[in-house]
């Protein structure tokens, strides 16, 4: 549980930081996510849960 806890202050650390840093930059990043088709981002959604799955199986064992 600690790592998970561990883990979440991280993600939001590092969110925080990139809308601190680039506000503007994020702004349109967001913007252009409407362009973006539904099928896409699940699959890309999909990749990524599937990498940190790996990621955290291959860093705890």
């Amino acid at each position: 549980m600690r790592e998970l806890i561990i883990a979440f202050g991280l993600f939001l650390f590092i969110e925080g930081i990139l809308y601190a840093l680039f506000p503007q930059k994020m702004k349109n990043m967001l913007k252009k996510l409407d362009a973006v088709a539904d099928k896409q981002l699940r699959i890309g959604g999909l990749v990524f849960t599937i990498l940190g799955f790996i990621i955290i199986w291959y860093s705890k064992t």
